[in-house]
C-alpha cells in the first residue's frame, strides 16, 4: 500500500468535444433563417487554439455567441475555456472576433490554488509542476477534502482533477 497519495489539478479541455460543438454551431447557423445571406462563418484552428467568428453585424455576432455557448454547454465544456477577444472590423463592413481556448494553468492561477490548499490547514502539500498542480498527502480523506474545496471555488478558469494515485 502506498504511503503517499496524490492527484493533479489541471485546466484543460477535450479538443474533440470542442470540435464537435463548433461543427454543431456551424450546422445551426447554416439552417437558421436570420443568418441567410449574411456570410457568417465559424472557423476553428486547434493548433493555435482559436475560434474565429465572422459575420455581417453586431446583432448576428451576439446570436453566434449564444449558439456557440449553447453547443459548448451541451457537450460538457466549461464556458470558462473561452476567452473572447475584441470585436474588430473586417472586410466589407463585417465584424470578426477571435476566441482563444484557454488550456493549462498559468503561474498566477497555480499559485492561487496552492495558496488555497495551504489555507485549509490539512496535512497535504501542493506543488506547482509546469501547467498543473500536484497535491500529495498521506490521508485519502484529506485529499478528498481538498478536492471538494477546490471544486466549490468560483475560479475564472476551469479545473479538472487527474492522475489519482
Amino acid at each position: 500500500m502506498a504511503s503517499q497519495f496524490s492527484f493533479d489539478v489541471v485546466s484543460q479541455f477535450d479538443e474533440q468535444e470542442v470540435d464537435n460543438a463548433v461543427n454543431q454551431a456551424r450546422k445551426e447557423v447554416e439552417q437558421r433563417y436570420d443568418f441567410k445571406g449574411s456570410n457568417t462563418e465559424i472557423d476553428m484552428n486547434l493548433k493555435e487554439k482559436t475560434i474565429t467568428l465572422h459575420t455581417s453585424d453586431d446583432m448576428k455576432l451576439r446570436a453566434l455567441h449564444e449558439i456557440l455557448n449553447g453547443k459548448m454547454i451541451k457537450r460538457g465544456i466549461s464556458l470558462k475555456v473561452l476567452d473572447y477577444g475584441k470585436e474588430e472590423p473586417a472586410t466589407g463592413g463585417s465584424i470578426r472576433q477571435v476566441i482563444k481556448l484557454k488550456s493549462g494553468l498559468e503561474s498566477e492561477q497555480a499559485k492561487q490554488i496552492t495558496k488555497m490548499v495551504k489555507e485549509l490547514k490539512l496535512k497535504v502539500q501542493a506543488a506547482i509542476q509546469g501547467e498543473e498542480v500536484r497535491i500529495t498527502g498521506k490521508s485519502k480523506d484529506d485529499l478528498q477534502t481538498a478536492m471538494q474545496t477546490l471544486k466549490g471555488q468560483a475560479f475564472d478558469f476551469p479545473i479538472q482533477f487527474t492522475n489519482y494515485r
